[in-house]
């Protein structure tokens, strides 16, 4: 199975600092419907280097870097713990484009914490505390009991972030932009703190 990829990035073309170019690949992503276009490979390692990934959603960028949120005692909060460096891959099939994010992670101040979970679905509140993320569960229908011992708990009144959650951050060191080219003669350009480089396909 091959498709022949088609597109150009050059360094005329790239923006002056990793944000700009990021957040103009998002907003094409947007604009061309990309599913999910925030859904992001996030990529950890374990203290003794053993590695696990899974899809997590982006939920702010700035200058300071990349936003997510989690349960802190999850099996990535548990990586985040003993080794706190992360890859992120934003991948925009469609668009025949990759971004590439390396760099360090911190957990965010709560209060950002607390204002993201105020805008949450409740539902999602709810899930937040019934969920004992990547735990060994019994059956489904144990989870079903913890969310409707949530609901009970809480019935009609706020709910604030369970203090096993909340948001990291990931501070970038390298971001590369990666756009598919014919003949897998692709452009690929990478952000550093040095400035940036042009990497073979």
């Amino acid at each position: 199975m091959r498709t022949e990829y088609a597109g150009e990035l050059t360094e005329d073309s790239l923006a002056d600092d990793w944000l700009s170019q990021f957040a103009t690949w998002f907003a094409d992503a947007v604009e061309s419907d990309v599913p999910e276009p925030n859904a992001m490979l996030l990529a950890t390692a374990s203290a003794d280097g053993r590695p696990s990934a899974r899809t997590v959603l982006l939920k702010g960028y700035d200058q300071r870097g990349f936003t997510f949120f989690t349960n802190y005692e999850s099996r990535k909060g548990d990586d985040l713990a003993g080794n706190p460096r992360a890859s992120l891959v934003f991948p925009w099939y469609a668009l025949h484009r990759q971004v590439i994010v390396l760099g360090t992670v911190e957990k965010i101040a709560r209060e950002e914490t607390e204002e993201y979970f105020a805008k949450r679905p409740r539902s999602a509140q709810l899930g937040a505390w019934a969920s004992p993320q990547s735990s060994v569960l019994r059956s489904r229908e144990e989870l079903e009991r913890r969310f409707a011992d949530a609901e009970r708990r809480f019935g009609d009144g706020v709910i604030e972030p369970p203090p096993h959650w909340g948001g990291y951050r990931v501070t970038p060191e390298e971001v590369e932009f990666w756009q598919g080219r014919p003949s897998r003669l692709h452009d690929r350009l990478r952000f550093t703190r040095h400035g940036v480089e042009r990497l073979a396909p």
